[in-house]
């Protein structure tokens, strides 16, 4: 890159042709530019030439410009969306805009992204996953701070806020015990997925210290799917197994084992009572009953995000993982 390509009527410089020219990542760039700490001082005064030599006239400043960025992989919205608006309500209140990205579970488009939101001197970052599976860090050389939400960052110096979905399947587990079931059978998504095993285990965790069995004796696996579940609420018919609950770890599980029941002319919640998990208004609501679920909280998760990332901006870093709580939601299934 030539010095003639900042002439008199060529475009103004940006912080990435100041990053290349003086051979640095943006993100060093810009902590040199704006005096962060751990930055060599050989290479700050690299950076600080080069700016100067290009005329650059970008924010070099510890002066906040009222933006954060969020990047998202979920691709649907499904969880983005409600984060997002959370996030949105609590900076709202302190006049700070919020930059949504998506980067479409690829993590070339997410550098990216995250190399655009840098060089546009964003305040801070928060990170959405499409799953609550731990994700890999971004890692310490940025200019700003990041607060990784849903899914967590596998670096445990990082902050990640993330749904307690252990609390929500004991909850839930709990609920149906009180209300006097005392044969539930649990049918959940991927084995894979972290979100399925932690909602087992508090599930299997609030039957145990009821000293009750799950029915049919293990929770079924499957796919976060209508069809699986009808295919395992067929299987406990079937399999003859004795139940007078269905927990479901998601609410497209819970519409599929409605379907099934009503086919089989079993009443619900008369007869067996039904559980979903996330409530997402486009199940819970159109269920045949409406459907009793675990809501997991995320526009809360998108406010707290906001809050621990206006913090960090302020000097207040945490690290670690933190769990939210979800909640349980009525209706007339259980």
């Amino acid at each position: 890159m030539s010095d003639q390509q900042y002439e008199s009527g060529k475009p103004p410089a940006k912080l990435r042709d100041v990053a290349e020219m003086a051979g640095v990542s943006i993100a060093t760039a810009s902590k040199a530019l704006n005096g962060r700490v751990h930055v060599h001082p050989a290479t700050r005064d690299k950076v600080l030439r080069t700016a100067e030599k290009l005329s650059f006239a970008g924010k070099i400043s510890s002066k906040h410009t009222g933006t954060v960025g969020l990047i998202t992989s979920d691709l649907d919205g499904r969880f983005s969306i409600p984060i997002l608006m959370g996030a949105e309500d609590a900076f709202g209140t302190g006049r700070v805009s919020v930059m949504l990205c998506d980067a479409r579970g690829d993590s070339i488009r997410e550098q990216y992204h995250l190399q655009a939101l840098l060089e546009k001197n964003v305040d801070g970052l928060i990170l959405v996953g499409s799953t609550t599976d731990p994700r890999k860090s971004l890692g310490h050389d940025l200019p700003v701070p990041v607060v990784y939400v849903y899914a967590p960052s596998e670096d445990p110096t990082d902050l990640s806020l993330v749904p307690d979905d252990r609390q929500a399947g004991a909850e839930a587990a709990v609920y149906l015990v009180r209300s006097g079931r005392s044969r539930i059978a649990h049918i959940t998504g991927d084995v894979a997925y972290t979100a399925a095993r932690d909602r087992a285990a508090g599930v299997e965790a609030a039957l145990a210290e009821a000293k009750l069995p799950l029915a049919g004796g293990e929770t079924l696996y499957g796919a976060w799917s209508e069809s699986w579940g009808r295919t395992a609420t067929e299987r406990l018919i079937n399999g003859g197994v004795d139940f007078d609950a269905i927990l479901c770890g998601s609410d497209q599980i819970a519409r599929g084992a409605l379907e099934i029941l009503r086919e089989h002319q079993i009443a619900v919640p008369s007869q067996v009572a039904v559980m979903g998990l996330d409530n997402w208004h486009l199940f819970v609501e159109g269920g045949r009953p409406l459907l009793t679920s675990v809501d997991m909280n995320l526009e809360g998760l998108g406010r707290a995000a906001a809050q621990r990332l206006s913090e960090a901006i302020g000097g207040q870093v945490a690290q670690g993982i933190e769990r939210m709580p979800c909640k349980l939601v009525v209706r007339e299934s259980a």
